[in-house]
C-alpha cells in the first residue's frame, strides 16, 4: 500500500542569488521537464508524486521543507539540472540549503540527483544533508529505492546509480544502462508543474514582448555525441553520445502543451537540435502540419546548419537559432573542439538570417589559451557579425567538463560557493587563462556585454527589424552593470 504522496520531487533555484536584479523579470523562468518527466515515469508504474519548483515560485528553502513535511513522502528528490548544462552547479547552493531545511523539520530520506550531483557525487553526498546521491539518468534508481524505503526490499547495495553511507563509509553501486528507446518513457507531468508561472527569455519574444508566457520547455534528444572542452552535459550519461525520441512523440507532447496549456513560446532544450537531419527534419515537417505559429528557438552548430531547411524550420515556428561561436582566434577555438572558419560562421549566420530566423550568437572569453588581444577579436567578430542577440560567457570550470578536471589538477582557483559558478552572480569567479586574470576575464566579459548592447549599429538594427519599443526594452537592460565581488563592487 503506497503512501498518499510516495515522492516529492524538487526543482530547487534562487533568481535573484543567481542573476542578481535581472533574476525580477529579465531571465526566463523555464519548465523543469527532466524533474517532470521523472514524476511522470514514477505515476506511470504506480507511485503517487509531486512536485515543488522552488524556482519558478521563488520560495524560500524552509517554505519548501514545510511543504515536504506536510505530504510526508517516503523520499524528498532535489535534482539539479538548469535552464542550460552550465546552470546545474549554480543552484547547488539553493540545493543544498533546500536539503538542510527538510533535515531540521522531516525525517524523510533525502536524495539529490541531476547533473551536477552525477558529475561530484562523493563530494555531494560528503558536504549535503541528502542520506543518497543519484548519479545518472535517476529514473530506475528512484524506482528501486522507493521499494526499498516501501520495504518491498532491503538491499539499497542492489540499486544502479546509488551513492550511499554503510557506517561511516560512502559506497556506491555500477551506473544503469542508459535507456535505449527514449519513446518508451511517458509525456512529461505537466500537470503537477505551476505552468502559469513560466516565461520565455525577453529576447525570445521579440516580435512581442508584453507575451512572454506561456512558455514550454523540451528535450527531443538526450546527450551531445561531441566533447566541447567546457561542457558538463554528459556527465549524467557517463560519454558523449545521443539518443533520440521519434518526431512523432515529440510532436504528440508539442500537441500536449499547445492544446492543453495554451503554449506559445517553446524552447527546445536539447543541446544540439540541429544535428541528425531525419530528426530535427521530421519534427519540422509535423509542426508544418499542425500549423500551430509557435515561437519556437533551439541550438544548433556552425557546421550542422543546412541551408536547404531553413525555410521550412522557419515555417514550423522555429524563430531563433542559437550558435555556439565561442572564439574568432583559431587556436583559441580548436583547443575548444570547435573547428571552423571565421569566413564560414559569417556565411552561416547570414544565410540563417536571409531564411528570416533570427541568431544568438554565444561567445566565450577566458579559454584557456586566450589573450586580452584573442578576446577582442572575438568582440570585433561579434559587433562584425551583429546578430539579433549574444550571450558572453566568462570560461567557467563545470563539474563535469573537462576545463573543471584541468583546473583541478593545475590547482587554479575555483569558487568558493556553488553559485559563483553563475555567469550574472555577484560571487562569480571565472577561470583565468593563461596569460589573462580571473578579474580581467571577467571585466572584459562584463565590458564587451555593454560594448555590444550599446552599438549604434545592433541598436539601429534592432530598431528597423524589431520596432521601437524593443530597442528601447534593450537600452533599459543594458544601462546598468552587474556588481562583481572579484572586481571589488
Amino acid at each position: 500500500m503506497f503512501n498518499s504522496t510516495d515522492i516529492v520531487l524538487i526543482n530547487p533555484g534562487n533568481r535573484r542569488q543567481v542573476f542578481q536584479d535581472l533574476g525580477d523579470d529579465v531571465a526566463g523562468i523555464e519548465p523543469p521537464f527532466v524533474v517532470a518527466l521523472m514524476a511522470s515515469y514514477l505515476r506511470s508504474i504506480g507511485y503517487s508524486a509531486a512536485i515543488i519548483d522552488a524556482n519558478a515560485e521563488n520560495i524560500a528553502p524552509n517554505e519548501v521543507a514545510e511543504r515536504v513535511a506536510d505530504r510526508r513522502p517516503l523520499l524528498a528528490a532535489v535534482i539539479v539540472y538548469g535552464s542550460q548544462p552550465s546552470a546545474s552547479t549554480q543552484n547547488m547552493t539553493n540545493a543544498g540549503l533546500i536539503c538542510s531545511a527538510i533535515r531540521l523539520v522531516s525525517d524523510t530520506r533525502i536524495a539529490l540527483g541531476g547533473l551536477h550531483p552525477s558529475a561530484l557525487p562523493e563530494r555531494t553526498l560528503t558536504e549535503e544533508e541528502a542520506d543518497f546521491v543519484i548519479a545518472g539518468e535517476g529514473f530506475v534508481a528512484l524506482d528501486h529505492l522507493l521499494r526499498v524505503l516501501q520495504g518491498r526490499n532491503n538491499e539499497v547495495s542492489t540499486i544502479p546509480g546509488l551513492w550511499y553511507r554503510d557506517g561511516n563509509t560512502i559506497k556506491h553501486t555500477p551506473p544503469p544502462p542508459l535507456i535505449s528507446d527514449l519513446d518508451s518513457l511517458p509525456m512529461a507531468a505537466w500537470d503537477l508543474l505551476p505552468m502559469h508561472l513560466y516565461r520565455a527569455h525577453n529576447w525570445h519574444c521579440f516580435d512581442n514582448i508584453e507575451q512572454r508566457s506561456t512558455y514550454g520547455a523540451i528535450y527531443t534528444s538526450l546527450g551531445c555525441p561531441y566533447n566541447c572542452v567546457f561542457c558538463c552535459i554528459n556527465a549524467p550519461f557517463g560519454k558523449p553520445g545521443i539518443r533520440f525520441r521519434s518526431p512523432q512523440r515529440v510532436v504528440e507532447e508539442i500537441d500536449l502543451l499547445v492544446t492543453t496549456y495554451g503554449i506559445r513560446n517553446l524552447k527546445i532544450v536539447d543541446e544540439l537540435f540541429v544535428l541528425h537531419e531525419p530528426h530535427y527534419m521530421g519534427i519540422v515537417d509535423l509542426l508544418i502540419e499542425r500549423g500551430y505559429g509557435l515561437n519556437i528557438w533551439a541550438y544548433a552548430r556552425v557546421d550542422t546548419v543546412k541551408p536547404g531547411n531553413l525555410a521550412r524550420m522557419k515555417q514550423a515556428g522555429i524563430n531563433w537559432l542559437a550558435l555556439g561561436i565561442e572564439s574568432a582566434n583559431p587556436g583559441v577555438r580548436d583547443y575548444a573542439a570547435k573547428r571552423m572558419r571565421v569566413q564560414d560562421v559569417k556565411q552561416v549566420v547570414l544565410t540563417i538570417q536571409a531564411a528570416g530566423i533570427r541568431v544568438i550568437g554565444n561567445y566565450i572569453f577566458g579559454l584557456p589559451d586566450d589573450t586580452l588581444a584573442t578576446m577582442r577579436e572575438t568582440l570585433d567578430m561579434a559587433m562584425e557579425l551583429n546578430c539579433e542577440f549574444a550571450n558572453f560567457y566568462s570560461a567557467m570550470a563545470y563539474p563535469g567538463s573537462r576545463l573543471y578536471d584541468l583546473a583541478r589538477e593545475n590547482g587554479w582557483r575555483l569558487p568558493a560557493s556553488w553559485h559563483g559558478y553563475s555567469q550574472h552572480a555577484y560571487e562569480c569567479l571565472p577561470l583565468p587563462a593563461k596569460h589573462v586574470s580571473a578579474a580581467e576575464v571577467l571585466r572584459f566579459r562584463d565590458d564587451a556585454f555593454h560594448d555590444y548592447f550599446a552599438n549604434p549599429a545592433y541598436l539601429c538594427m534592432i530598431e528597423e527589424k524589431l520596432g521601437r519599443q524593443v530597442r528601447e526594452h534593450i537600452e533599459r537592460i543594458s544601462s546598468g552593470r552587474l556588481k562583481r565581488r572579484i572586481l571589488g563592487d
